[in-house]
């Protein structure tokens, strides 16, 4: 199969891209390289560098590469920034997202995954959290993700677009070759590494949940065992497979939680990067960040009986081992 990965010069498409060719697969990037690294691009991928957003290129690449199949992963993805400009956001994501299914239904390719965000149930009434319960986005973000998975889903209704839909919340670790490298960086545990590094003292955002250390509980995923899910994910697209609908005519999308279904609190993340690097961490606690709830964990039930996916990195000092060797590896980050 041909897949065309979007965003595939950036973390979590990067490591895809490695399981997608691991399974025997043709692979071909496409990143605007605006976050994306061309140092993150496996060398038996092809790099194209554009937009997923110009319709007119991207119908012509899909055609003349024979692309089977999207690994839709391009997006920004700030949650802070997309509250200040969610013109940007929208601009990017939702036109974009529209842009990119309107190139795919040009070119005949009918197969997509879509690499979407827990955000879109913004503050859940309970945990874990079901795939049915409410999408109730509380930032632009996570607003333009379901904007993005309801246009998926009336696609699928009118032109047969087969589809899955996979939601999850923290990415971490890192595969040998790839890591994660943003700026700015906004994810917990590349900046306690980076406090780490650097000697700094961490702040932590609240210390009087109602949780056991009295820190948020996040639910965290290994960008591993999210490649692998991909993959998983890509192959229940096929027409001849039922997950995603019969073979002609409407169909729906197969949405799936990803996590570890169990969380870990800040306090615990602290304490699995020391015992990974061998050192104290200082960490104070700072006020609490507005609309951050004190758990957020996702049940991956679902993702686990229909894909037959399962988290095969789901201990933290594996996740935070992982990302630390590749940070030790490549201390200058990517070459470009």
């Amino acid at each position: 199969m041909h897949i065309l990965v979007t965003g595939g010069a950036g973390y979590v498409g990067s490591v895809s891209v490695e399981a997608f060719l691991q399974a025997g697969h043709v692979v071909t990037v496409l990143d605007d390289l605006s976050t994306g690294h061309r140092g993150a691009v496996h060398s038996d991928a092809t790099l194209e560098v554009g937009s997923y957003a110009d319709t007119a290129f991207v119908t012509a690449l899909m055609e003349r590469s024979g692309i089977d199949a999207v690994l839709h992963c391009g997006a920004k993805s700030l949650v802070g920034e997309s509250m200040v400009d969610p013109a940007k956001y929208f601009r990017g994501n939702v036109s974009g997202g529209i842009a990119l299914l309107d190139a795919m239904m040009a070119a005949g390719v009918k197969r997509i995954v879509f690499s979407s965000t827990a955000a879109t149930y913004g503050m859940p009434e309970r945990t874990p959290i079901l795939e049915t319960d409410p999408v109730r986005p509380i930032n632009a973000y996570g607003e333009t993700k379901r904007c993005v998975e309801a246009a998926i889903t009336w696609y699928g209704r009118g032109y047969g677009l087969r589809s899955v839909i996979l939601r999850y919340f923290n990415v971490a670790g890192a595969s040998t070759m790839n890591g994660e490298q943003h700026s700015p960086e906004t994810h917990l545990i590349p900046n306690v590494l980076l406090t780490a590094e650097e000697g700094r003292e961490l702040t932590l955002f609240g210390g009087d949940y109602p949780t056991a250390d009295g820190t948020c509980i996040r639910d965290y995923i290994h960008v591993e065992d999210l490649a692998a899910a991909h993959l998983a994910a890509i192959v229940a697209t096929d027409p001849a497979d039922p997950r995603t609908g019969p073979a002609i005519g409407s169909t729906e999308p197969l949405i799936c939680n990803l996590g570890n279904s169990k969380g870990f609190s800040n306090r615990q993340i602290v304490a699995a990067a020391e015992s990974v690097i061998g050192r104290p961490i200082p960490v104070k606690i700072g006020p609490r960040r507005a609309g951050d709830p004190p758990i957020l964990v996702a049940s991956s039930e679902r993702a686990m009986t229909e894909l037959g996916w399962r988290p095969r990195h789901d201990n933290l000092e594996e996740m935070i081992g992982s990302a630390w060797a590749w940070r030790r590896a490549n201390p200058t980050g990517y070459a470009e």
